[in-house]
């Protein structure tokens, strides 16, 4: 069986395919089409199979992450939505949060709702804190509200009620009413995709998932049924953000759970070669097209956050949503970022992208401004005639006239313009690594820096020597790795609550109860036959008597349990411990003699399944020498000018053999820079490893 993933990006369409029986991995990259990805999807299946890398009635199984559900959101171009909530709230998506992300910037705005004020309706309902139905749901207002919304246009409605998530009653009847006064109306509840307290990101996460349900659903069917058309008619899955997977109508009913659908592989893949190497830490980098992102994995674990906070800048608080996301910095530092000279006649770069259309001037396609690729092709890392395997024959005439037009703004060369453009994106994409490091208490020379995307080994050996990791590590397929990191990612679901308690003895019953039903909640979402279960491990979010926000704690896989007594019941005292432990790590302070609330639980339920891996490779045979492939002119500033540099080809490198920098090391998907002062080597799994000469 042939195990396949598919990532669509900004630039490329990425194809990565795994071979359970033999262990051959075969790969395909395209263009990504913006008009209709499953285009592009379909095009890098045509190109593995051509090549006769890929039969598709061998695939048994199918992953796609992609950016559908961003792009729809950012560049909203998403369904005309409706929102009906209790009486008095309409405008709490206006009003938010008095939260500022930068408390004195006069350039401070306010998000706009997704929804405007007049497709905002009202009804009548109430119910309270507990649960309790305090006025029942007036079933007059949601007729009225249905005619209205009728008569607006809206193609998809949202409901919000106060206290949903205590007692979802309300939103059910209300749903059930307008299904029936809007036949074929996309209705969506807030308690279906979040059972959390406080309304007003409640309130973003319902209607941003609204807004983006039709168009996911429809690229579902569309993409499925092109599937089956090419000969591929097993289940597909999709990548969600919290590193999991799930099936393509599981997704349709969440789709804000794909918001990072496409990073959140390559965070799954780092993990997955984290455990290979025996490291549980990793700094995780990837460098495509139009972005970059950066993410750490602590104690062999991705970071996944329970608020998200979509398009958040220092000027705006963004919008916050309610679903679980891996914990990624992303910068508008790619290959395709453009470089030009703003108002005061300095060099910037990013974070606008040419994108897979125009895309850079050496693509050829339209493109005029200079961008990172066309850097790097001047500055000779990129050779013109393998670049993407050489299916896009780069044209460095072109480039280098608009490299040089750009550099006589600035008094400089085209040699030194593409160099400063490398300096520029490189100095960004080390800010972003720090921030989630050294900003987040953690110190980058524990980690091992794992650099992946088109983009990123161009970049990775610099990186590594500035933030002085224990080694850089490029896994084979580096061009490809978010696919690749699909096919290590299992069925997970993230089940969590509100559910307010003191932590205490008294209340260990309950809290048994409640994780026991979440369990089962768990087991029913990957259906009946999953063999042994699914493994669950348990946080809680517990806070001190008086605070306003809580601190996740993690209980583990394990439940800690009191066997003292004999008794099968939670134990207060070792969850309280860490709830202490986590409070002073998260704030630098503890209270151990204040009492403790418990204000909800997070339930992360995983299915165990068959995952990618890097086999031993024999490598018998090879040489140095025969993986030499010519040498090549690489520009470097800082006085060293044009400096020569040898080529190889990563697929000939023999095991543990030492590779002296400065050297390129060339595969069809991308090429890793070595600096001078550092050494490389393949080891018996294919990774490339880069250590620094003292070392090493």
């Amino acid at each position: 069986m042939i195990r396949l993933a598919s990532d669509v990006g900004g630039t490329f369409t990425d194809l990565l395919g795994y071979d359970e029986a033999t262990g051959r991995i075969c790969a395909s990259k395209s263009l990504t089409t913006p008009d209709d990805q499953s285009r592009g999807v379909m095009d890098t299946i045509r190109l593995a199979a051509a090549a006769g890398d890929l039969d598709p009635q061998r695939v048994g199984f199918f992953v796609h992450g992609g950016t559908t559900v961003i792009n729809a959101i950012t560049e909203r171009k998403g369904v005309k939505t409706a929102l009906v909530t209790t009486r008095g709230f309409r405008d709490v998506l206006e009003i938010g949060r008095g939260n500022r992300p930068d408390l004195y910037n006069l350039r401070f705005h306010s998000p706009v709702p997704y929804v405007e004020r007049a497709l905002r309706f009202e009804v009548s309902e109430r119910i309270d804190a507990d649960g309790r139905v305090h006025r029942p749901l007036d079933a007059a207002d949601v007729a009225a509200a249905a005619a209205a919304i009728r008569a607006a246009g809206a193609a998809a409605v949202a409901i919000l009620f106060l206290n949903a998530y205590a007692n979802p009653a309300h939103e059910a009847e209300c749903a059930q009413l307008l299904a029936e006064a809007l036949p074929g109306l996309t209705i969506c509840c807030s308690h279906a995709v979040s059972a959390l307290w406080r309304e007003y990101e409640r309130a973003n996460t319902v209607v941003l998932n609204t807004y983006v349900k039709p168009i996911i659903t429809h690229y579902f069917a569309r993409l499925e049924a092109r599937l089956a058309d090419g000969g591929i008619g097993c289940q597909p899955y999709a990548m969600l953000s919290n590193g999991g997977v799930s099936t393509f109508p599981q997704a349709a009913e969440t789709p804000l759970n794909l918001v990072e659908s496409g990073p959140s592989g390559g965070i799954a893949g780092a993990a997955r070669i984290g455990e290979l190497l025996d490291e549980p830490n990793v700094l995780a980098f990837d460098v495509g097209g139009t972005t970059a992102k950066c993410s750490v994995i602590v104690g062999g674990r991705p970071r996944v956050f329970s608020d998200y906070r979509m398009e958040w800048s220092r000027t705006s608080p963004g919008y916050p949503v309610q679903v679980p996301v891996v914990d990624i910095v992303e910068i508008g530092a790619g290959g395709g970022s453009i470089a030009r000279v703003d108002g005061f006649g300095a060099l910037t770069v990013g974070p606008e992208s040419a994108g897979s259309r125009p895309g850079p001037v050496c693509y050829g396609l339209g493109g005029t401004e200079p961008t990172v690729t066309d850097a790097r092709l001047l500055t000779g890392v990129i050779d013109p005639e393998t670049f993407a395997g050489g299916q896009i024959r780069l044209d460095v005439a072109a480039a280098r006239a608009a490299m040089a037009a750009l550099g006589a703004r600035l008094g400089l060369d085209a040699d030194h313009t593409a160099q400063a453009i490398v300096d520029l994106a490189e100095a960004s994409m080390i800010n972003a690594l720090k921030l989630v490091t050294i900003q987040r208490g953690y110190d980058p020379r524990d980690f091992t820096l794992l650099v992946t995307g088109g983009a990123g080994p161009l970049f990775a050996a610099s990186l590594g020597r500035e933030l002085r990791a224990r080694r850089v590590v490029i896994p084979a397929h580096a061009g490809v790795f978010s696919a690749w990191g699909m096919l290590a990612a299992r069925p997970r679901a993230d089940l969590r609550k509100t559910w307010f308690r003191p932590l205490d003895r008294a209340h260990m019953a309950d809290l048994e109860a409640e994780v026991a039903a979440l369990r089962k909640a768990a087991g029913a979402c990957f259906g009946h036959d999953t063999g042994a279960g699914p493994a669950c491990s348990l946080a809680l979010q517990l806070r001190y008597r008086g605070q306003e926000h809580s601190v996740t704690t993690a209980i583990s896989d394990g439940l800690p349990r009191n066997g003292a007594s004999g008794e099968d019941a939670l134990d207060e005292a070792a969850i309280a411990a860490r709830f202490h432990a986590a409070h002073r790590k998260a704030y630098s302070f503890a209270l151990p003699d204040t009492a403790i609330e418990i204000t909800g639980l997070h339930l992360v339920a995983e299915l165990d399944s068959p995952v990618i891996s890097c086999p031993v490779l024999d490598t018998g045979g090879l040489t140095l020498d025969g993986a030499r492939r010519g040498t090549r002119l690489v520009f470097r500033a800082a006085g060293a000018g044009w400096t020569p540099c040898p080529v190889f080809e990563r697929d000939l490198l023999p095991a543990d053999e030492p590779v002296e920098g400065p050297a390129l090391i060339e595969e069809p998907t991308t090429t890793t820079l070595v600096l001078a002062g550092q050494i490389a080597h393949r080891n018996d799994r294919g990774l490339l490893i880069i250590r620094q000469k003292e070392t090493a």
